[in-house]
């Protein structure tokens, strides 16, 4: 984890977007993730479905359980043989995977996606959207919300908020 905070700058380490991304942004383990939210634990289900290197899928791994976003549980003895089962932290990441493949399928025809979320009862597409647990409003108004320094912000934090531009909207 220490290699990885060295590659954001200095004041964005309170930042929850960089923190998060710091833990989640490498492509491999959002695929990785997406993977364990689709029933894969074993080491060689998951280098089967993406086609990642041994060592790649190894250091991916470690990273993911060191995180607390997998768990990793011997169920084999003989040799010993282990597999790598989501956490409650992992399982919390659930809808940000699913607003990720959402966003990426609002860019295509219903046609020309591969994958789509559906109800598991009802067989019916659904339509991801992330919105204000109290209103239930959505939440893709940058004018209407916005991001402003919370509680434990340090000054740098608290200054960017200060002095961030308005939007057209606020003017």
């Amino acid at each position: 984890m220490v290699a990885v905070a060295s590659r954001i700058r200095l004041e964005d380490r309170e930042c929850p977007l960089s923190t998060t991304v710091e833990h989640v942004g490498e492509w491999w383990t959002l695929l990785i993730l997406h993977d364990a939210f689709d029933g894969y634990t074993r080491f060689d289900q998951f280098q089967e479905s993406l086609g990642i290197s041994s060592s790649m899928l190894t250091a991916r791994l470690k990273t993911l359980v060191a995180d607390g976003l997998l768990e990793r549980r011997p169920y084999q003895t003989n040799p010993v043989r282990h597999e790598y089962v989501l956490t409650e932290l992992g399982r919390s990441l659930r809808p940000v995977i699913v607003a990720l493949a959402a966003w990426g399928n609002s860019r295509l025809t219903p046609a020309e996606r591969s994958m789509i979320l559906i109800n598991a009862h009802s067989g019916e597409e659904v339509e991801p959207v992330v919105v204000d647990a109290k209103t239930g409003r959505r939440l893709d108004d940058s004018a209407t919300y916005v991001f402003t320094a919370g509680p434990a912000a340090s000054d740098a934090m608290r200054h960017r908020y200060a002095t961030r531009p308005t939007t057209p909207a606020e003017a």
